[in-house]
């Protein structure tokens, strides 16, 4: 279990406990499972999808941005 942030310059996207993160990373998609080494990478247009613990898996749709993995750590800032 991870805890996931998303934010874009207008709003808090999501703010909870994840099981798993797939990002559009700038040389590929990559996904982010619990213990992940600590990562800063840039984001392509594409998708994230992530798993919340309580639920199905959601997808947001991006057109940039940045992620930051640390110690279960997911922070994501996003252009929507």
């Amino acid at each position: 279990m991870s805890h996931l942030r998303v934010v874009s310059p207008e709003r808090v996207v999501f703010d909870g406990e994840v099981m798993c993160v797939t990002v559009p990373g700038a040389m590929g998609e990559f996904e982010i499972l619990e213990h992940h080494a600590p990562i800063i990478s840039s984001l392509e247009k594409g998708h994230i999808v992530y798993q919340p613990l309580d639920g199905q898996k959601e997808t947001l749709d991006v057109l940039g941005g940045f992620v930051e993995v640390q110690k279960d750590e997911i922070r994501i800032c996003v252009e929507l």
